[in-house]
């Protein structure tokens, strides 16, 4: 791996499940984070069938990885989301509305054919470190 790219890792979310990272920064202060699914870190199994349960725990998972890092969730500047049917866009609203505030993160949602492990939504970000001295 490149000097000017450093890995992070925690147990407080799933490791990955393919040969990716949980979050990367790279070249200053911005963080980048892989997707994270609705997998209890745990047991490695997918929390529920409920795609409100599953956003739940992949902004749950998200978060774990991003206060690793040490930022919060006030440091997100970009959000995406992937969703396996676009009918369920309103309930990630509501779950995405209980981990931020405004100003919200920018965001782009996109519908997908199909997650891994059969999630139902997935979630990834762009995090602004608040210094370089963060914890990686």
């Amino acid at each position: 791996m490149s000097s000017s790219r450093k890995v992070t890792f925690t147990k407080l979310a799933p490791a990955p499940v393919g040969p990716y990272s949980q979050a990367v920064k790279s070249c200053g202060p911005t963080l980048y984070l892989s997707g994270q699914i609705g997998l209890n870190p745990l047991n490695g199994t997918m929390v529920s069938d409920s795609v409100t349960e599953q956003a739940q725990q992949s902004f749950t998972n998200m978060k774990a990885v991003v206060e690793s890092s040490g930022a919060t969730l006030n440091d997100v500047i970009k959000v995406n989301i992937f969703v396996t049917n676009m009918d369920n866009f309103a309930q990630v609203n509501e779950v995405m509305k209980t981990f931020f505030e405004t100003p919200y993160p920018a965001r782009s949602t996109v519908g997908v054919a199909s997650l891994p492990r059969g999630a139902l939504v997935e979630v990834e970000a762009i995090v602004q470190l608040p210094n370089e001295s963060s914890k990686l």
